[in-house]
């Protein structure tokens, strides 16, 4: 049936209206779809569908962040780093009450190396990462267990052995590693040579132990370890665009100002009080930039606590890994921390309770960008990075 419309003298059949106005509605439709990055499309949509249980909520309640931050400092445990007589009162009082603080918040394991691969890969301590990797031995495997945990010991994983530099890679994203007094690019010991970076030395306080990258073939076999694994220089013209920020950006300053040394050997003081001028250089640098303002989350947090013979508590129910003795000298964890949460998602000077350990940290930052988890990052249960976390209200 027709029905007359319009000026006259022009017949339009009411059917013919509906599929014009519907054409219209499915063209807005595509455009929109343009406006939209994919990757974000991707994560909002990965995110959506998710699990998670950090803080009680579901992924769902992931924000709409794009570039993700995170600065590993060293050997302070969370009475030390944060509470009323810290040593960092830019850190512990000014960024404090700028973001959220994971009071809760533990490594997995001492010494420094085995929380630093946890991070990037979710695989657990051996004897070798445990003892820092004092040579820069191949990882000698014998098969996997759950979950994706290869066996084995040993310092520098096979190809086999994924990270989420990888994962990020292989889905059309960027990463780097920007290690400070690095020099030149993806620096590491040659396979099986002792390292000779355990100890600062003027003029060079860059420790091999500290940048996990290069404990995995995967990257330092890829032209990906030259590009992508820098020194600390280079982030400052990184941070001048979004475009040039990368997706991930793990930031790891050298042996004085990260507070592992006291005093330095190049005369400073060292511990908390140098790794606190530290951050008041480069903290405001990533918080201007056009990334971190736009959607970008800055993660602070220490690898361990400062006293592996009495803090090696853990939070999360996680074992020692299938290549670690029980019990050992190093326990079960690596002791609480604590963790600071800067973002344009997250409100200034709130806190969260919710515990969680440096596999939680790898399993949120595989949320952010939609990603699977790898290693124990995929432990039933753990909690990851929600509402209590991303508590500001600006989701997009």
């Amino acid at each position: 049936m027709s029905v007359t419309r319009g000026a006259p003298g022009i017949r339009r059949p009411l059917g013919l209206r509906w599929m014009a106005a519907a054409a219209l509605i499915l063209l807005a439709t595509a455009t929109l779809g343009q406006m939209i990055d994919p990757p974000e499309a991707e994560a909002r949509s990965g995110a959506a569908a998710g699990g998670g249980t950090g803080g009680g909520t579901g992924t769902g309640a992931l924000p709409g962040a794009r570039h993700v931050f995170v600065i590993n400092l060293e050997n302070k445990g969370y009475d030390s780093a944060w509470g009323p007589a810290s040593a960092a009162p830019y850190l512990a009082g000014t960024l404090r009450n700028q973001g959220v603080l994971l009071t809760q918040y533990f490594g997995v394991a001492h010494n420094s190396l085995p929380n630093y691969i946890a991070q990037i890969s979710g695989q657990g301590p051996n004897p070798q990462t445990q003892a820092d990797c004092q040579t820069y031995s191949p990882f000698v495997g014998a098969g996997t267990t759950s979950p994706g945990q290869y066996v084995g010991n040993g310092c520098v994983y096979p190809a086999a052995v994924p990270t989420v530099a990888g994962q990020l890679t292989d889905s059309g994203r960027t990463w780097k590693g920007y290690m400070e007094d690095m020099g030149s690019s993806c620096r590491h010991p040659s396979l099986g040579a002792v390292d000779d970076t355990q100890k600062a030395r003027v003029g060079d306080q860059y420790a091999v132990r500290h940048n996990p990258f290069v404990y995995f073939a995967s990257i330092t076999g890829s032209p990906d370890c030259a590009r992508n694994d820098v020194d600390l220089n280079a982030l400052t013209a990184d941070l001048a665009s979004t475009a040039t920020t990368p997706n991930l950006s793990m930031i790891t300053p050298n042996l004085c100002h990260d507070g592992h040394d006291a005093p330095c050997v190049d005369g400073q003081p060292g511990g908390l009080a140098s790794a606190d001028e530290w951050l008041k250089r480069w903290v405001p640098a990533i918080t201007s930039s056009p990334a971190f303002k736009r959607d970008g989350v800055l993660v602070i947090t220490f690898d361990e606590s400062d006293s592996p013979q009495t803090d090696s508590s853990a939070c999360c129910g996680e074992g020692p890994g299938p290549n670690s003795p029980l019990p050992g000298i190093t326990g079960l964890g690596g002791g609480r921390v604590g963790a600071l949460v800067l973002s344009p998602f997250v409100a200034a000077g709130t806190t969260s309770t919710t515990p969680y350990n440096h596999y939680s940290l790898l399993a949120s930052i595989e949320d952010t960008f939609a990603l699977p988890y790898l290693g124990y990052a995929a432990t039933p249960g753990l909690n990851r990075f929600g509402l209590d976390v991303y508590n500001g209200g600006r989701h997009r």
